[in-house]
C-alpha cells in the first residue's frame, strides 16, 4: 500500500514581505510543515491559480489559500470573488489574514466565500498563536482526514 502522500501546498497572497516572513516563520515554530508559494497581490495569485505565464506554468494547485485584505493592484476581497466564482477554484478553502480587526471586513469575507478569517496581531506570540490555530483548524485536520479514511476495494461486486 502507497502510503506517501503529496506535501501539503500553501499559497500565501501577502504583499509586505516582512508579514509574509512572519507567517513562514510562525508556522515553522509550529512545526507545521507545508510546501510555501507566494503571490504579492490578487492580480498575481490568480496568475498562479491559472498556471498563466512561463512564471506559473507548473505551480502545484495550493490546498489552502491565505489570502492578505489590503493589497495594492487587487485587494484580497476582489481576488477572493474572483477565486469564487471560478468553477475549477472555488473548491479552495481561502482563509483571509488581514490586520484589519473591522467586523464589516470579516463578514464580506464570509459573504464572498472565505472560509475563515483572523486578524493579524502586532505581537509576535500571538501571531504564533493564531498560526497555530490556523494550523489545527485547516492542515492538521485535513492531513488527519486524509490518513484516517477508509480504503475502499478496487471493485465491488454487483450484490454488494
Amino acid at each position: 500500500m502507497n502510503t506517501a502522500t503529496q506535501p501539503f501546498v500553501i499559497l500565501l497572497v501577502e504583499d509586505e514581505i516582512t508579514d509574509a516572513y512572519l507567517v513562514k516563520w510562525a508556522m515553522e515554530e509550529n512545526r507545521i510543515m507545508a510546501d510555501f508559494h507566494q503571490a504579492f497581490d490578487g492580480y498575481e495569485a490568480l496568475a498562479y491559480l491559472r498556471r498563466l505565464g512561463p512564471r506559473f506554468v507548473d505551480a502545484p494547485r495550493p490546498d489552502l489559500i491565505l489570502l492578505d485584505l489590503n493589497m495594492p493592484r487587487m485587494g484580497g476581497l476582489e481576488c477572493l470573488a474572483a477565486i469564487k466564482q471560478d468553477p475549477s477554484l472555488c473548491d479552495i478553502p481561502v482563509v483571509m489574514l488581514s490586520t484589519s480587526y473591522a467586523e464589516s471586513d470579516m463578514i464580506v469575507s464570509r459573504n464572498l466565500g472565505a472560509a475563515d478569517y483572523f486578524a493579524k496581531p502586532m505581537d509576535i506570540h500571538q501571531l504564533v498563536e493564531i498560526i497555530r490555530a490556523l494550523g489545527e483548524r485547516w492542515i492538521t485536520l485535513r492531513v488527519r482526514a486524509i490518513h484516517e479514511s477508509p480504503v475502499l476495494p478496487l471493485t465491488r461486486k454487483a450484490h454488494e
